[in-house]
């Protein structure tokens, strides 16, 4: 029964290993932030690229599960 589901899982360790690596990044992004007095507009910029990132690998995923449930992939 495990071998059936094998390529569901590995989807979904990989999915949790990017979010967590996603996360690490955040929090090592946010340290380098508060201990180098970067200003407002510099935290802003440098989160909404992190953000991007983030939001780019879900709209990813989201349209590899929608072809993939359509038959196109």
């Amino acid at each position: 029964m495990l071998s059936q589901y094998m390529h569901q899982i590995e989807s979904l360790g990989l999915n949790l290993f990017f979010a967590s690596i996603f996360f690490f990044i955040g929090m090592a992004i946010h340290d380098v932030l508060k201990k180098g007095n970067v200003p407002k507009f510099g935290r802003y910029i440098v989160w909404l690229v992190l953000f991007l990132g983030c939001a780019g690998f879900v709209a990813k995923g989201i349209i590899q599960m929608t072809w993939e449930g359509t038959g196109v992939g």
